[in-house]
């Protein structure tokens, strides 16, 4: 749990990041400068630039991707806020999960498919940073990035652009309907297991057991969180 010190700290980062993105002028699909760049022209520590680039990216007004850069996303403004925050609120988790078998399985697969060397390498570094996560919210930010990862390493932009907006909603949703018992994943919590077989499926160029391996995935989690496979 954050401190009330920690939490205001996070806000006054976000607040300035933002508004650095805004006085800047910066429209969608704009790359941001880089983190040691905005380091020195926000003038926090990389710890606290990162926090609020999390932040960020959660609300949709920023995406990620690695080896290329922060983008401003396409729903980046204030508008773009308000209507990720209106589709999330038409989106039961039961209809969020039935989303992500849609696109997500298939990103797997492909990934099993094109994944490059590199690729792969930063799908297995996410997976061991979710594995030893000490608190939910870094688990869930190295979940958000495991994923992640295996979209981009579908290559194809399209998809990552379909995955990128289903995540933002999907995060929203999570938000809403999300409680957790304890302060962190314990030692064998399901999805380590999940998350190995698809990463073993990918590294195999297994197109039909990444794909397989990934709905398991998330029909798991849906049975966890929300009752639902």
């Amino acid at each position: 749990m954050l401190t009330r010190l920690e939490q205001s700290d996070r806000e006054e980062a976000v607040a300035a990041l933002r508004g650095f993105i805004i006085e800047r002028a910066y429209k969608p699909g704009d790359r941001l400068p880089s983190e040691r760049e905005l380091i020195v022209s926000l003038g926090m520590t990389r710890t606290t630039l990162r926090k609020a680039l999390d932040s960020l990216e959660r609300e949709g007004v920023i995406w990620r991707h690695v080896g290329k850069g922060t983008f401003v996303a396409s729903q980046g403004g204030a508008d773009g806020v308000d209507n990720l925050a209106a589709l999330a609120q038409q989106m039961s988790p039961v209809k969020m999960i039935r989303a992500r078998l849609c696109i997500e399985p298939a990103l797997a697969g492909e990934a099993a498919v094109n994944a490059s060397r590199e690729a792969i390498v930063r799908i297995r570094s996410a997976m061991e940073r979710a594995q030893a996560a000490e608190t939910w919210e870094d688990y869930e930010t190295q979940d958000d990035l495991f994923h992640q990862a295996i979209a981009e390493a579908a290559d194809n932009i399209l998809l990552l652009s379909l995955f990128d907006q289903l995540n933002r909603v999907r995060r929203a949703v999570a938000i809403k309907n999300v409680i957790r018992a304890s302060e962190r994943p314990a030692r064998d919590h399901n999805s380590f297991a999940e998350h190995a077989a698809i990463v073993e499926a990918i590294e195999a160029h297994n197109s039909k057991a990444a794909y397989d391996a990934m709905r398991r995935h998330i029909g798991s989690v849906s049975a966890r969180l929300f009752g639902e496979d």
